[in-house]
C-alpha cells in the first residue's frame, strides 16, 4: 500500500508541477559575458558579413572558408580569458548573416568541417565552458544572405533571391538551432540577430519550438518576436528594472578582428560595465579572435585587468539589481539585500555628491575602495563627501547599509504610473519617461485622446520647473494639458498649456510635493513622451 501511495504522490508532484520558465534570474545574475564574433572573415580583417559584397567581392568572401585553418584555436584558452575577466557566460557567433556555420551541422555543407581546419568549434567551446563552469550560449543570425531560400541575398540582403521560400528557410533555421540545443546544450541563451522578413508571428513560432526543446532557455528580441530581453547595441541601455536587457558592445571598434583596431581603455571598459549594471542590464563584451584562432594578447590583457577589479569588487556587480539611484553623469548604483553600492565615476566640482533622499535609514557606510567617507542623510537628500586622495580614477565605491531591503525603495529619481501603456508593453511603460534616457519613451495606444502619467518622487522636494521631452514625430499630438501636484490630498494645477514642442519647459510658482501628474486632456492620437524632468 505504501508503494501505491508513494506512486500517487509522485504522479501528483509531476502532474501539478509548474512548467519550467526561462531562467531570467540566472541569466541576469551573471551580469557580464563574452561575445565572440569569428569566422573565415578574420582572414580579411574586415567586418563580419557586412563586408561581403563591399570590401570583399561576394564570390571571394563566400570561398574564404577554403583557406580558413586557425591551427592555434584552443577553446580552453578562450574560456580562460573569459574567466580571468570575471565573465560568467560566453556567446559565440555560430552563424552570422553570411551563412557560414562553425559547427558540424547536418543542414548545409557550408560549415567549418569542410574547411582545412575541419574541427567542430562549437563542440569544443561548449565542452570547455562546461569544464570551467562558464555558461554557454549561441548567437545565430535570423537572416542568411547566402541561403538560396532566404528572400534577401547579395550585398546586405538587398538582392531578391529568385528561389526564395521563407517557410522552407524557417524550417532550415529551426532545424539548425535545434541542433545547437540538442548537441551542444543546455544553452544559457540563443542570441538571434537582424530579423529581416521575420514578423512577430513567425518569430514567436520559432521561440515556441525552441522552448519545447529547452523550456528554461533565455531568448533575445531579434527573431521577429519580443523574446525575453532587449539588446541595445554599442550603447548603454536606459534604466529599466521591469524588462530585462543586455548591452552588446565591442572591446575595440569592429566586431570581428581588425589589425591595429582602436581598443577601449581600462577606465572605459570598467565604467561601461558599471553603468550597464547600474541600469539593471547585463554587459556582453565582444572580442574578435584573429585568423590564427587566438584572441589578441592586448585584448586578453585588458580583460584580465577588468577581472582583477572584479575580483575585489565583484559583489557590487554580480547578482545585484540596478538602482535605487538611476545612472547619471556622476555614476550609478546597484543593490543587494540591505546594501546599496554607490559607484562614483565623476565628482562635482565642490567634491560633494548630493543624491536624492532615500526612504530607508542608512545605518552604516564604508568606502570599499579604501579611505574615509562622510555620508549625511536628511529628509531631502543624501550627501557623500570623500577626500581627494581617496577618489579613484575608474570608480570610487561607497557601501551603504540600510535598515531594510533596498529593493523596497522606490527608484530614487522617481517612479511613474499611467492611465494607459501601448499594448501593455513594459518597453513603453511610464517609467520610460523618467529613466533619464531620451531614447526610451512612454507610449499610449493608438487612438488615445486623453491620458495621464503620475510621477512619485522618493521624498517631497521643492519644484518650480518641469521639462517635457518628445520626439518631433509625436510632439504635435498633445493639444491640451495640465501639470499638477498632489497638495493636501488633492491635485493642484500648476500649469496649463496646449501644443507642446520637442522640449517644452513649464515654469510655475515653487511648490513642495512628492507626487506630480501630467494630465493630457486632449490629444489627436496616442500621446508619446520620452522624458519628464522635474526640477
Amino acid at each position: 500500500m505504501k508503494y501505491i501511495l508513494a506512486a500517487i504522490l509522485l504522479f501528483n508532484a509531476v502532474a501539478f508541477a509548474e512548467p519550467a520558465k526561462p531562467d531570467i534570474d540566472g541569466w541576469r545574475a551573471r551580469r557580464f559575458g563574452m561575445f565572440i564574433h569569428w569566422g573565415p572573415v578574420s582572414l580579411t580583417g574586415h567586418e563580419i558579413s557586412w563586408s561581403r559584397g563591399d570590401q570583399t567581392p561576394i564570390e571571394k568572401y563566400d570561398n574564404l572558408y577554403k583557406e580558413f585553418n586557425p591551427v592555434k584555436f584552443n577553446a580552453d584558452d578562450w574560456v580562460a580569458a573569459a574567466k580571468a575577466a570575471g565573465m560568467k557566460y560566453i556567446v559565440l557567433t555560430t552563424k552570422h548573416h553570411d551563412g557560414f556555420c562553425l559547427w558540424n551541422t547536418q543542414q548545409t555543407d557550408y560549415n567549418i568541417m569542410n574547411s582545412p581546419f575541419g574541427r567542430d568549434v562549437v563542440k569544443e567551446l561548449s565542452a570547455a565552458c562546461k569544464k570551467a563552469g562558464i555558461a554557454f550560449g549561441t548567437y545565430y543570425s535570423t537572416c542568411d544572405w547566402h541561403h538560396p531560400n532566404f528572400p534577401g541575398g547579395g550585398k546586405h540582403g538587398s538582392v531578391k533571391n529568385p528561389d526564395a521560400d521563407l517557410d522552407r528557410y524557417t524550417t532550415y533555421l529551426t532545424n539548425q538551432v535545434a541542433e545547437l540545443i540538442n548537441n551542444y546544450g543546455p544553452l544559457c541563451t540563443i542570441w538571434f540577430d537582424v530579423p529581416q522578413h521575420f514578423d512577430a508571428k513567425r518569430g514567436q513560432a520559432v521561440i515556441d519550438t525552441l522552448r519545447s526543446l529547452q523550456p528554461d532557455i533565455v531568448i533575445n528580441n531579434r527573431v521577429g518576436a519580443r523574446g525575453d530581453y532587449d539588446t541595445p547595441e554599442q550603447t548603454i541601455g536606459g534604466f529599466n528594472t521591469t524588462r530585462p536587457w543586455e548591452t552588446c558592445m565591442t572591446i575595440c571598434n569592429q566586431w570581428s578582428w581588425k589589425p591595429n583596431d582602436g581598443m577601449k581603455s581600462l577606465v572605459q571598459c570598467l565604467q561601461t560595465l558599471i553603468l550597464t549594471t547600474g541600469g539593471d542590464g547585463n554587459l556582453l563584451f565582444n572580442v574578435g579572435p584573429m585568423p590564427t584562432g587566438e584572441i589578441e594578447p592586448r585584448q586578453v590583457q585588458r580583460l584580465k585587468e577588468m577581472g582583477e577589479w572584479l575580483a575585489k569588487y565583484g559583489e557590487t556587480v554580480y547578482a545585484t539589481r540596478g538602482g535605487p539611484y538611476k545612472p547619471g553623469s556622476w555614476g550609478a548604483s546597484t543593490h543587494k539585500d540591505n546594501t546599496v553600492y554607490v559607484h562614483i565615476l565623476n565628482f562635482p566640482a565642490n567634491g560633494i555628491l548630493t543624491l536624492p533622499a532615500l526612504d530607508k535609514k542608512i545605518i552604516a557606510s564604508k568606502l570599499l575602495t579604501g579611505g574615509s567617507v562622510d555620508v549625511q542623510q536628511t529628509d531631502e537628500a543624501v550627501t557623500i563627501t570623500i577626500p581627494v586622495g581617496y577618489r579613484q580614477e575608474a570608480d570610487t565605491l561607497v557601501e551603504l547599509t540600510l535598515d531594510g531591503p533596498a529593493s523596497e525603495i522606490k527608484t530614487a529619481t522617481g517612479h511613474a504610473t499611467a492611465s494607459n501603456t501601448f499594448q501593455n508593453n513594459d518597453e513603453y511603460g511610464p517609467d520610460m519617461a523618467v529613466d533619464g534616457n531620451p531614447d526610451t519613451r512612454w507610449a499610449t495606444d493608438a487612438g488615445t485622446q486623453s491620458a495621464w502619467i503620475e510621477i512619485e518622487l522618493p521624498a517631497a522636494k521643492k519644484v518650480s520647473t518641469t521639462t517635457i521631452v518628445q520626439e518631433a514625430a509625436y510632439a504635435n499630438r498633445i493639444e491640451a494639458y495640465e501639470f499638477q501636484a498632489e497638495h493636501h490630498g488633492e491635485w493642484k494645477t500648476l500649469f496649463t498649456g496646449e501644443k507642446t514642442g520637442t522640449k517644452e519647459v513649464l515654469k510655475f510658482d515653487p511648490i513642495t510635493a512628492k507626487k506630480f501628474r501630467l494630465n493630457i486632456t486632449k490629444a489627436s492620437d496616442g500621446p508619446t513622451i520620452n522624458e519628464i524632468e522635474i526640477k
